[in-house]
C-alpha cells in the first residue's frame, strides 16, 4: 500500500491573483527613512531575554558578518570544515525526524562527512529513510520522514510512514545520542487542534526518553517563514507563526533545545523560502553541533 497526495485543488480568481504579484504589492523593497544601519547595544540586566525565544520578550539573536549570534543560551561555535564536524560527531548517534526542512540538515551533514558510507540513498529523495555511517569514527546519522498527513506528490509505502512519537520510543538514548525533530509545514492546512494533539504525543515520547536516559540531547526545530505566492497562499506565514507559538508552548519546561528557525530566517537578508538557503542551514547546524560539543 502507498500513500498518495491527491493535490490541494487551489485556484485563485483573477482579482485574487493580483494581490500576489511580486515587486508590486509583495516583496517590494522599503527604503530606510533614516540611517540604513543598526547599532546593537549590550543587553541590560534588568531586561532578561528568553534564550529560546519562547517568551518572545526579545529577539533570540542576530547576524553579524553572516554568523548567527544568539542573545543568551549556549555559546555557538563555528564548525567550518569536515574535520571539525566529524570530530564533534565522533561516537555519536543522531536520529532526525521530520519533513524536508529537517532533511536539509541531514543533507548538510552527509555532504560534510566524506568518509561516511551512504546507506539507502536510493530511496525516494522526498521521503527516505536515509542513513550515513562512519565506521572509523563510529558516527551514525539517520533521517526519517514524519507520519501523515503529507503534502508531497510522491508515492510512499505506508510501511515507511512512521510517527515521530513511535520512533522516539524506539531510541535507547544516552550521552552519545541526539534526537532531532521538526514537524510543521505539512500540517499547516489542518486545524490547529490537530497540530497540538500531534505535538503532545511527541512531548510524551520525549518525556519517556528523558526519563530512561536523562543525558540524551533533544533538539527541536521551530517552523520558519515560507514566503508567500499564489500557490501557497492558504499556507502562509500567519499560520506558520501560530505553529511556532504552539511548539514553544508545548515543549516549554522540558530539557530540550530549540533551534529558532523562525527568527534565523526572519533576520537574514536572503528571501524567505520554505527551504532556507545554505548560509542559514550552516548556522543552524552550528547551533546543533555547539549543543553536542560545547567547547
Amino acid at each position: 500500500m502507498y500513500h498518495i497526495n491527491g493535490g490541494m485543488g487551489i485556484k485563485l480568481k483573477a482579482n485574487e491573483a493580483n494581490l500576489f504579484k511580486s515587486n508590486v504589492n509583495m516583496q517590494v523593497f522599503i527604503q530606510a527613512s533614516g540611517p540604513a544601519n543598526v547599532t546593537v547595544l549590550p543587553q541590560r540586566k534588568e531586561q532578561p531575554m528568553d534564550s529560546q525565544g519562547s517568551g518572545k520578550s526579545g529577539l533570540s539573536g542576530y547576524y553579524y558578518q553572516g554568523v548567527w549570534r544568539p542573545l543568551g543560551g549556549t555559546k555557538v561555535h563555528q564548525f567550518n570544515n569536515s574535520s571539525a564536524i566529524s570530530q564533534c560527531l565522533k561516537g555519536k548517534e543522531v536520529h532526525m525526524y521530520g519533513d524536508s526542512t529537517v532533511r536539509q540538515w541531514f543533507e548538510y551533514l552527509n555532504a560534510s562527512l566524506p568518509d561516511a558510507k551512504e546507506i539507502n540513498l536510493n530511496n525516494p529523495k522526498k521521503s527516505g529513510p536515509f542513513m550515513i555511517w562512519d565506521n572509523a569514527k563510529n558516527i551514525l546519522v539517520k533521517f526519517h520522514l514524519h507520519g501523515p498527513p503529507l503534502s508531497v506528490s510522491i508515492n510512499i509505502p505506508t510501511s515507511e510512514l512512521r510517527y515521530i512519537a513511535n520512533e522516539i520510543d524506539d531510541v535507547v538514548g544516552g550521552s552519545n545520542t541526539v534526537v532531532i525533530f521538526g514537524i510543521w509545514a505539512h500540517l499547516t492546512p489542518f486545524p490547529m487542534q490537530f497540530y497540538i494533539r500531534r505535538l503532545y504525543g511527541i512531548r510524551r515520547a520525549v518525556i519517556r526518553l528523558l526519563n530512561r536516559a536523562p543525558d540524551t540531547l533533544v533538539v527541536i526545530r521551530t517552523p520558519n517563514l515560507r514566503g508567500t505566492n499564489p500557490y501557497i497562499f492558504t499556507f502562509n506565514d500567519w499560520y506558520a507563526i501560530q505553529q511556532d507559538k504552539v511548539v514553544r508552548a508545548v515543549f516549554k519546561g522540558l530539557n530540550v533545545q530549540l533551534v529558532d528557525a523562525w527568527e534565523m530566517v526572519l533576520a537574514h537578508h536572503l528571501p524567505h523560502y520554505i527551504h532556507p538557503p545554505p548560509p542559514i542551514i550552516k548556522n543552524m547546524i552550528n547551533i546543533i553541533l555547539s549543543h553536542m560539543c560545547p567547547q
